[in-house]
């Protein structure tokens, strides 16, 4: 049996391993995250190959006895040098690979996983300083739906009355969003950190860019205010499922 298996991967990071090797850890549509090391000084083929969020087809060599990996090849498909030339760029593809990570890859679903990653990256190539900010929150929110955890805003999750123009309060700790009505009784924990306020312009956009492709997040402007709500929900949904909020959100 070939101990040597292919995997269509996306590199997420790469960390210096001894003396002149590398420790890379990828995102694969076959078997989640893995990581590998990387052989070869500064100027070897893999090590240039081996760069955070290239993407393309690598041959991996699996020691099952010393539950060892090694990179043996690389074939690069794009290499998305965009993202190290703008530092908002780097800094959001940054915090998708660390949420990425931290999300254990999503637990399932591989193959979702890395086109949801994929498409966003592709998109971040070229994004101009303002948009990196919403391709975040597009990822973000989108990343809630793919774990399961995104929850429904177009009602009042206690009486079902539908939001329309009206205020919804979001209750990190359960995860639902009710109407003030329906918070009444809890109306002095409004202005605390369980609650969040969603207006109606955050939740429209929210609904409109869920099914949306990232190349075409560009065609849905937000206002601050709104775009302030979005990323304070989808930070705050993912923090709590984690159990920390990690420092990337906050470039």
């Amino acid at each position: 049996m070939s101990r040597t298996a292919v995997y269509t991967a996306l590199i997420l990071r790469n960390r210096p391993s001894g003396e002149s090797n590398s420790e890379i850890t990828i995102l694969t549509a076959e078997e989640g995250i893995i990581k590998a090391t990387v052989f070869g000084g500064a100027k070897s083929k893999l090590r240039s190959h081996s760069a955070p969020y290239n993407s393309g087809k690598v041959w991996i060599y699996h020691d099952p006895s010393k539950d060892y990996r090694k990179v043996s090849d690389f074939d690069i498909h794009t290499w998305r040098a965009g993202l190290r030339e703008l530092y908002e760029r780097t800094m959001t593809a940054g915090s998708i690979a660390d949420t990425i990570l931290s999300t254990h890859g999503g637990g399932g679903g591989w193959k979702t996983a890395l086109e949801l990653t994929v498409s966003a990256l592709d998109a971040l190539e070229n994004a101009g300083e303002e948009l990196c900010s919403r391709l975040l929150v597009h990822f973000l929110w989108r990343w809630t739906g793919f774990l399961g955890i995104q929850p429904h805003l177009e009602n009042c999750a206690v009486c079902g009355k539908a939001a329309e123009g009206s205020l919804l309060l979001f209750n990190i700790k359960d995860g639902q969003a009710a109407c003030l009505g329906c918070t009444a009784n809890e109306s002095h924990q409004i202005n605390s950190s369980t609650f969040l306020k969603l207006n109606p312009g955050c939740r429209r956009w929210l609904s409109a860019i869920e099914q949306i492709e990232p190349s075409q997040l560009h065609r849905y402007s937000m206002d601050n205010k709104s775009f302030n709500e979005a990323k304070t929900l989808v930070t705050a949904i993912l923090s709590e499922a984690l159990g920390k909020r990690l420092a990337s959100w906050d470039w």
